[in-house]
């Protein structure tokens, strides 16, 4: 099957990508549309998020990867523009 969704017919609510039967929502690790059966609850965090058994499999139950990700992809350009002001402060004093 593919990571897309499925439908049966016009009006037919979203399948699940690994199964096939009727999704109850999205992973919230990859957003892929699973069911009931095909998920599976994460761990330590306040509040539970239904991840699919795939990304259980790749990542294991904590969200701390994407958590970890997202701060990244936040702090890397202000890390560039720091490093960036520093040189443009070296060069204007010489």
């Amino acid at each position: 099957m593919t990571g897309v969704l499925q439908h049966v017919g016009d009006d037919a609510p979203p399948r699940c990508v690994h199964c096939g039967k009727q999704a109850a929502g999205p992973c919230a690790s990859c957003h892929r549309m699973i069911c009931a059966d095909c998920c599976t609850l994460t761990e330590s965090s306040v509040k539970k998020w239904a991840i699919c058994l795939e990304c259980d499999r790749k990542k294991g139950r904590s969200l701390g990867h994407a958590w970890g990700s997202l701060i990244l992809w936040l702090l890397l350009p202000l890390g560039i523009l720091a490093v960036a002001t520093a040189l443009v402060g070296l060069l204007a004093h010489l």
